[in-house]
């Protein structure tokens, strides 16, 4: 399994940012695929899953609104469109295969997402 994120940065609240994540090792198609993050000195959040097709989402209450996960089953690749950060979604962003609670190994390096003004 391999999963490289990208589109991470620092963005000042109110902004937006996408990220990206590129998969590999894997039938990707056959998966549900989760975005967690985790701040400093708090245990990980899942802050969205999608279903294997695509149609089927879940996000956590804290992002419920502003952020919007997609897939695209056909390039490999997994996104999180992110808008109206909030300095408390300043995390790691990992991308993992699978669902709520997919373990540790299932993730990929993370993105850092910074929101500050």
């Amino acid at each position: 399994v391999q999963l490289v994120e990208s589109g991470g940065g620092m963005v000042q609240p109110g902004g937006s940012l996408r990220l990206s994540c590129a998969a590999s090792g894997f039938t990707f198609s056959y998966y549900d695929m989760s975005w967690v993050r985790q701040a400093p000195g708090k245990g990980p959040e899942w802050v969205s899953v999608i279903r294997t097709g695509g149609a089927s989402t879940y996000y956590a209450d804290s992002v419920k609104g502003r952020f919007t996960i997609s897939r695209d089953n056909a390039k490999n690749t997994l996104y999180l469109q992110m808008t109206q950060l909030k300095p408390e979604d300043t995390a790691l962003y990992y991308c993992a295969r699978g669902g709520i609670a997919s373990p540790r190994h299932t993730w990929g390096q993370g993105t850092q997402v910074t929101v500050s003004s």
